[in-house]
């Protein structure tokens, strides 16, 4: 536990400078703090009223409370943390390989993945799970599951998933391709191009790809070069995509390769407040050059450097080293107290002259905030009434062809089915949420009959962010 501590105080204070104590000096002060630690150390495992726990005065105490002193990110891992963080980055968790939609005591299945537990042990989209380890998720009655009414128990060991960084890929409209990052890992830039291909390939008969909306939204952020090699595949060979500030050494700037070939159909980029990191590198450095319109809303500001430092017992520190600014100097990192150079003002302006907003994150050139429910619309959708229709239509029209689209019929089957659960709207209520509800309704009988992604390609089309992206990119 000593030469954790220990270590973790070197990661801190790597290299002699200005503000530190000469070597000789440093070295005698940082002995003369460890007795006094040490000591305190002692004092407490000898006089305490209970036993004292080494891991937890240490990994949950002191650690801990010496890296509180220097900001929110950094932070110590513990062994299992330290492995966590490392699975984390190579895009691999333990599951089942399930699709579900949560509801208050419902989990429905949407999608099985292939070769995954749950494929293998035959779960398909529409079966509903009520047990889990002899707890009851629901409280329906046997009758009224869809399909087969019996009980069913499957028995489930969790496998090591690939969770994909690119997660969509589809055409919005024709010509205008949509793509999805989940998160910036190892594999992100080689799924980026696996999706692009994707896109172009299925577009031959129509031409090429004329514009890509990129979706950021929620996008935590991951690993650098990541996002590197995500906003070079836009940029010019040259361009700068970031630069780095930092106490230790001089600053550095990182530019697309000089081998890029970029590419220049139109791009528009949706972003919102839970983008964060990576997302805000790539989008922060296409907007300074001009290269695509930022949509949504202004991002999470965390442009932090954090440098992992190994340490002993497999232990890890995520420590902040220094901080992401844009190509026209804006700081990513939104103003933080413990950081005395974080996100200043000024004057900040694109490769055209055009002003952008600094101070941390990333402020959209075209503000859009996400489409709110309205009570009918949240007593919908908490009622889960347009997926337990879409069970009921799904297990009796077993032959959906992709070309299906709800008619006045279904609507109409559908409101009396709304009726049956005790929800009547208004007739200007119902005729102002009829393509709301159109949109929805094939959503989730979609997710049933192809999987969750051509569910995903019919609510693009409420989806007033996506819908304001593609006009950004101006095409006609």
């Amino acid at each position: 536990m000593k030469k954790t501590l220990f270590t973790l105080i070197l990661a801190l204070c790597p290299a002699p400078c200005a503000f530190c104590l000469p070597p000789e000096s440093r070295e005698e002060e940082m002995a003369r703090l460890l007795k006094q630690f040490t000591d305190a150390y002692h004092a407490v495992e000898q006089n305490f009223a209970d036993p004292l726990i080494p891991e937890q005065a240490f990994y949950g105490g002191a650690i801990p409370g010496l890296l509180r002193t220097l900001d929110p990110f950094s932070s110590f891992l513990d062994p299992d943390q330290f492995r966590s963080l490392k699975d984390m980055q190579q895009s691999v968790q333990k599951g089942f390989g399930s699709v579900v939609s949560l509801a208050p005591g419902r989990v429905v299945i949407l999608q099985t993945l292939p070769g995954t537990p749950s494929a293998r042990a035959g779960l398909s989209a529409g079966d509903e799970i009520v047990e889990v380890n002899g707890y009851r998720l629901d409280r329906l009655e046997l009758e009224q599951r869809p399909g087969v009414a019996t009980l069913m128990p499957f028995v489930l060991t969790p496998a090591e998933l690939q969770s994909p960084s690119v997660s969509r890929a589809f055409f919005l409209r024709p010509g205008i391709g949509y793509i999805k990052i989940e998160s910036f890992d190892e594999g992100t830039g080689e799924e980026l191009g696996k999706a692009l291909e994707k896109l172009e390939s299925a577009n031959l008969g129509a031409g090429k790809l004329r514009g890509l909306v990129l979706d950021l939204r929620d996008n935590p952020g991951g690993v650098l070069p990541a996002a590197i090699e995500t906003a070079a595949l836009f940029l010019k060979p040259g361009q700068v995509i970031l630069a780095i500030r930092g106490r230790a050494g001089p600053g550095e700037e990182i530019k697309a390769p000089a081998e890029a070939k970029p590419l220049e159909f139109p791009l528009a980029v949706l972003v919102n407040g839970k983008s964060a990191s990576a997302s805000e590198i790539v989008a922060g450095a296409l907007q300074d050059h001009d290269r695509a319109k930022i949509v949504g809303e202004p991002t999470f500001g965390k442009g932090l450097v954090q440098r992992v430092f190994d340490l002993s017992e497999s232990t890890g520190l995520a420590l902040t080293t220094a901080l992401y600014f844009t190509p026209s100097g804006r700081s990513i990192q939104r103003p933080l107290a413990q950081l005395k150079n974080g996100a200043p003002g000024g004057d900040f302006r694109t490769d055209t002259g055009r002003e952008v907003k600094g101070g941390g994150g990333i402020v959209p050139d075209v503000a859009v905030s996400p489409e709110g429910l309205t009570p009918f619309r949240a007593a919908l959708e908490g009622s889960s009434s347009f997926l337990s229709f879409a069970q009921r239509y799904t297990s009796e029209h077993r032959n959906i062809p992709e070309s299906f689209e709800i008619t006045p019929e279904l609507l109409d089957e559908f409101q009396s089915f709304l009726s049956e659960r005790q929800i009547r709207p208004s007739v200007s209520e119902w005729s102002a949420n009829r393509e709301y509800i159109r949109i929805r309704l094939k959503a989730e009988i979609f997710n049933l009959a192809f999987g969750v992604e051509k569910g995903d390609e019919v609510d693009a089309q409420r989806d007033v962010q996506i819908q304001r992206a593609i006009q950004a990119l101006g095409l006609r």
